[in-house]
C-alpha cells in the first residue's frame, strides 16, 4: 500500500482545523479527522506536564510525508510537535484509490 496515516496532537481544535484545511487546500493530504477534547500527559522540560489537545488525524500518500512533515512544522505552534506517521497494510480499494486520486497520485 502506497498510503499512510499521519497522527499529530494540536493545541486546540482552531490550530487543528488551520493545518488540516491548509493541508487539504495543498492536496497533501485527501482527509483529515479531528478528535476533540483528548487528555495529554507527557514529560516536558524535566517535568510531568498534563494539557488537553486535539488529535489530527490525516490520510495521505506514503511519498508525500516529507511534504505533510514540513508542512506541519511550520504551521504548528509547538516547538516539538507530535508527528507521526503509520503504514496502511489493508484497506479497502476504493477508498485507498479515493486517497491517491484527491492527492493527485
Amino acid at each position: 500500500m502506497d498510503v499512510i496515516i499521519f497522527y499529530v496532537t494540536c493545541g486546540s481544535e482552531a490550530e487543528a482545523q488551520k493545518i488540516a484545511k491548509a493541508l487539504l487546500e495543498e492536496r497533501l493530504i485527501a482527509c483529515a479527522n479531528l478528535y476533540p477534547a483528548i487528555k495529554s500527559l507527557y514529560w516536558w522540560e524535566g517535568k510531568i506536564q498534563e494539557d488537553h489537545e486535539v488529535v489530527l488525524i490525516m490520510k495521505t500518500r506514503k511519498d508525500l510525508a516529507p511534504k505533510v512533515t514540513t508542512r506541519v512544522k511550520e504551521l504548528h505552534s509547538y516547538e516539538c510537535p507530535c508527528i507521526l506517521t503509520f503504514s496502511v497494510k489493508e484497506g479497502y480499494e476504493p477508498f485507498i484509490d479515493w486517497i491517491k486520486k484527491e492527492t493527485g497520485g
